[in-house]
């Protein structure tokens, strides 16, 4: 099964995989003048900005489900990964990717809010609505949704609540099918409350979580404060194969970095524009915006704020593609969310397995939860309005299941299945977005001509030559 499982994410996460991803951010980059960087402050502006309904949750309700899905084990075991397959200078490539995804998830939130629609009383959408409706190709729509229910929930969440039971164990000793019990029960009690609840508690436990972690690495940060520069100049001159420590796997730097990068932030993944079809804003292009500032928060702070906590401290391995490892201060943690745990008990012994372990619990714990409200929202497509009682029940017991059976399974193979699982996305959502890219680019100007009026943009579908849009007339 394992070999099957290998050979699977091999084929998926082929070099060609990497360059779609890439070319992907650079051609959204120049195609909307770098939004990422000209329309930042606007960003935080619409963070704020609109409330929720009864139809749809606020633009800082969807931004905290977003970052649920995008904040997870991913800035914590993800950056390990990362360095102990590539070599410090994975870290740069991450941050590339976050930079040019940025643009990719403004593009896709965009189209997520441009074709929504009201199903079971909410607004609903993503990748298989826009698909269908932008491009026309129901097949394609419904192999989307397919792929990303079979990803989010049999796939995913088992990387999510494997590093929980993992860190859990390290920190406290406790047994792995313990932790898993726990975390399958009040994921059942919230899962169980719909979208609303869930969006509650991300609210909630999102910001909380956020500035938790981030204000325990600025503390770390401080304190080696002195070798910021150092630190920084070995990520710059490994991810150009200018260190020669780790010039055996600079390939592997860029392949790990894009891979993890996306696997954090989710940019181009195709998840994102679900949470952004739910927001009750007055244009698709605000909750665009807002959207794409989440993978800034994802990658370019969470993630670095990891990666700096562990090269500071040199709680690390970086493994030999050829066999063994080029460095190794870690016998017997070849990567994992030890590293973290480890880096930050180099400072603070008495509390760092415990702090990891609780921040990976909140952090893995709300991104199982945005996976259920992805499914859900493409179980929705599927059934379109039909009594699917019986359907969300089978989906729900199917997540908490595949959640328990990740908590007590073997880290590998739950990141492998999980790689196959965004890997899947990224390939249907990215080749969508890419043909679908025209009414997003209206939209962006239709909010630039209005926002240079001096008016709050308000989108009319029609006066813009968008057709399928209804809730836009």
């Amino acid at each position: 099964m394992k070999d099957i499982i290998d050979i699977i994410n091999g084929v998926i996460w082929s070099n060609a995989l990497i360059f779609l991803c890439l070319a992907a951010g650079v051609y959204f980059s120049f195609a909307t003048k770098f939004v990422q960087i000209f329309y930042f402050r606007e960003m935080i502006r619409l963070l704020f900005d609109g409330k929720s309904s009864e139809k749809g949750v606020s633009s800082f309700q969807a931004f905290a489900i977003a970052i649920s899905g995008r904040v997870g084990t991913g800035n914590i075991a993800g950056v390990a990964t990362a360095i102990a397959m590539g070599g410090p200078g994975a870290i740069f490539w991450m941050w590339v990717i976050a930079f040019l995804g940025a643009s990719s998830a403004f593009i896709e939130s965009t189209l997520g809010q441009l074709y929504k629609e009201v199903n079971d009383g909410v607004y609903r959408g993503g990748p298989a609505y826009y698909i269908e409706k932008g491009l026309g190709i129901k097949w394609y729509a419904m192999v989307f949704a397919f792929a990303t229910i079979l990803s989010t929930v049999l796939f995913l969440p088992g990387v999510q609540s494997n590093s929980i039971a993992l860190s859990v164990n390290n920190a406290f000793d406790i047994p792995v099918h313990y932790t898993g019990m726990i975390v399958t029960f009040f994921l059942g009690l919230i899962i169980i409350g719909g979208v609303k609840r869930i969006s509650k508690v991300a609210e909630i436990v999102v910001p909380f979580m956020a500035l938790a972690y981030i204000l325990m690495a600025v503390i770390i940060i401080f304190m080696n404060i002195t070798e910021v520069p150092a630190v920084f100049a070995l990520i710059i001159k490994s991810a150009f194969n200018l260190e020669a420590t780790f010039s055996g796997v600079f390939g592997m730097a860029i392949a790990w970095g894009v891979k993890r990068g996306i696997y954090s932030n989710e940019a181009g993944q195709g998840t994102a524009p679900h949470a952004a079809a739910a927001a009750e804003v007055s244009h698709p292009v605000k909750q665009g915006l807002v959207q794409s500032f989440s993978v800034y928060v994802d990658t370019l702070f969470v993630c670095t704020a990891t990666a700096l906590m562990i090269l500071f401290t040199g709680q690390f391995n970086v493994i030999n593609p050829d066999g063994g490892f080029i460095v190794e201060n870690l016998p017997g943690v070849p990567f994992g969310p030890e590293f973290t745990q480890y880096a930050i008990g180099t400072h603070f012994p008495s509390i760092g397995k415990g702090f990891i372990a609780f921040s990976l619990l909140f952090f893995a714990f709300t991104t199982i939860m945005a996976y259920y409200f992805i499914a859900e929202a493409n179980l929705s497509y599927l059934t379109r309005n039909k009594s699917s009682k019986w359907a969300v029940r089978i989906l729900q017991l199917a997540i908490l299941g595949a959640t328990f059976y990740g908590a007590i399974k073997t880290a590998e193979i739950a990141w492998t299945l999980g790689d196959i699982g965004v890997g899947m996305m990224a390939w249907l959502n990215i080749i969508a977005i890419l043909m679908l890219r025209k009414p997003a680019f209206i939209a962006f100007e239709d909010y630039k001509r209005q926002r240079k009026a001096g008016k709050d943009p308000v989108f009319i579908a029609k006066e813009n030559g968008i057709e399928n849009t209804d809730l836009w007339k």
